[in-house]
């Protein structure tokens, strides 16, 4: 089954709560901040600390091993990175936390995978492109989880995960800063009623 994973590039602490239960009500299950966020650390200790037990939370842009321990002490359960850096891999598994790196290449993914990787970020996933995704999908693991981020929409699930997509990083179509608990809820919903209809599900 596909999974969602909801991006709050730009969120602030103080709208942290609100927004979370808002995509929890949605049904999302995998929720992310990067760290290039206003107050990352403060925004996932809150949401950690209120989330229900099947929600994970975690941190997006994490590109340096000392950051590892950071999110781990707010309570993030998750690092995604945009780039694959063994040291940030091995820093995640060090503190029991599931890691995502970001691969754009067969080489970058068995990089990843031997240094104990959990899954990967295709990034920027319009860039590969299907056809790129389906080509690394001939070569890697069937039980290896490929999540396609950049530049995919709800309108395109069905063809992503024809072409090998696990899953998705979905950023701005569900949430920019500014935007109401209730706006993100709404489109959060729409995201997942999309993921549904091509045979996926959000965790």
């Amino acid at each position: 089954m596909a999974e969602l994973v909801a991006i709050l590039r730009g969120l602030k602490s103080t709208d942290a709560l609100a927004i979370m239960n808002a995509l929890v009500h949605a049904g999302v299950r995998t929720i992310e901040v990067p760290l290039n966020s206003p107050n990352p650390l403060k925004s996932i200790e809150v949401m950690a600390r209120n989330a229900p037990d099947d929600v994970k939370i975690g941190a997006g842009t994490v590109l340096r091993p000392q950051d590892v321990k950071s999110v781990a002490d707010a309570g993030g359960r998750l690092i995604v990175a945009p780039n694959m850096d063994v040291n940030v891999i091995c820093a995640a598994k060090e503190h029991g936390l599931e890691v995502l790196p970001g691969v754009a290449t067969p080489t970058e993914a068995f990089v990843a995978l031997n240094a104990g990787a959990d899954g990967l970020k295709l990034f920027p996933a319009h860039v590969v492109g299907q056809a790129g995704l389906a080509a690394m999908r001939a070569v890697l693991p069937a039980s290896v989880r490929v999540f396609a981020v950049g530049g995919v929409g709800p309108e395109d699930f069905g063809s992503w995960i024809a072409s090998g997509a696990s899953g998705f990083g979905i950023g701005s179509y569900i949430f920019k800063p500014g935007d109401t608990p209730d706006f993100v809820g709404k489109r959060a919903a729409l995201a997942i009623k999309a993921l549904n209809v091509t045979g996926g599900v959000a965790l």
